[in-house]
């Protein structure tokens, strides 16, 4: 081929190249300035934000035979991100879970009771303990009647093997630097000094607990039922219903209605209500990563952890 005829194919490719350059660059624009505009078009959506995982701080990495979930650092940021959209005019949690530790819990309720837009919280199946404690962060509870719910408290197990240990020989030495700087080993019997410490500590955790669901559910109590429910047991959603820890017994689409309705937005039924999905699920690392990695070589301390169950 002649230098005339290869100077010509290598514009028109370079050419080619830069035309479809910029129809993508075009493409991107117009997606940006219809995302923007959306909520002007066709009003504000109804954000769903599922909350079907343990709240724990660390979380737990996919694998190959477990996709994993978020800890709640995660889950706080996704829902404080809410905060910057725009198209968003309500959201709805839709929790089942049984709770988790005390400090995720915290992580998780702060962000849902700074969520500066119209909240709802639906019990699907779960929603026991520290996800309960999360939930009271939302404007309004729906239940479904048959969710399992409650379990308002607190618990700290631990595990002693001072017995087995001996009748396999094993003999274990500890130095420490104060009498109770090893609380719940399971290498010795707990002493009743050390029950009465973390039974304190357990005791004030469990009045921070009340009274955040009293901060927050107010007159809509019945604290005779309350007082009589709140020592751990587990309820249903009717049962929760009666003890006024929830406004009302429905389905998922009632909590849409309802959503829709703190937002002022327009809805004769839920086919009217304009949802937008949002992932909570985890988004980094794998069995390979470093998260990953450090997941199955963590090593528990023998300190007894704290947890909303």
């Amino acid at each position: 081929m002649d230098p005339y005829h290869k100077k010509s194919n290598s514009r028109v490719v370079v050419g080619t190249g830069l035309l479809l350059l910029l129809a993508f660059l075009a493409v991107i624009i117009v997606f940006f300035i219809f995302s923007a505009l959306t909520p002007f078009l066709v009003g504000p959506c109804v954000a769903v934000v599922d909350v079907n995982v343990p709240l724990t701080v660390e979380g737990a990495p996919p694998s190959l035979l477990d996709p994993g979930y978020p800890g709640s650092g995660e889950l706080a940021y996704t829902v404080e991100s809410l905060n910057e959209r725009d198209d968003i005019g309500a959201v709805v949690f839709v929790f089942n879970s049984p709770g988790g530790s005390v400090v995720a819990t915290g992580e998780l309720y702060n962000a849902i009771k700074n969520l500066e837009k119209p909240k709802v919280s639906y019990f699907r199946e779960v929603a026991a303990s520290g996800a309960y404690y999360a939930a009271t962060g939302t404007d309004y509870i729906v239940s479904d009647p048959n969710a399992i719910t409650g379990s308002i408290g607190v618990v700290s197990t631990s595990m002693e093997l001072s017995g087995l240990f001996d009748q396999l020989g094993i003999n274990v030495t500890t130095i420490k630097s104060g009498t109770n700087k090893d609380i719940g080993s399971p290498y010795r019997n707990m002493t009743s000094e050390e029950e009465t410490i973390l039974q304190n500590l357990i005791d004030d955790i469990y009045l921070e607990f009340r009274s955040v669901i009293i901060d927050n559910r107010g007159d809509k109590l019945n604290m005779a039922i309350f007082d009589e429910v709140t020592d751990g047991r587990i309820l249903s959603g009717k049962q929760a219903y009666k003890a006024g820890l929830v406004d009302e017994l429905g389905t998922k689409d009632d909590a849409l209605m309802k959503a829709a309705e703190l937002a002022n937005i327009s809805a004769e039924s839920p086919d009217d209500v304009r949802v937008c999905y949002v992932s909570s699920g985890y988004s980094e690392g794998g069995l390979f990563s470093m998260e990953g990695i450090l997941h199955m070589l963590q090593l528990e301390s023998n300190s007894p952890s704290l947890n909303y169950k």
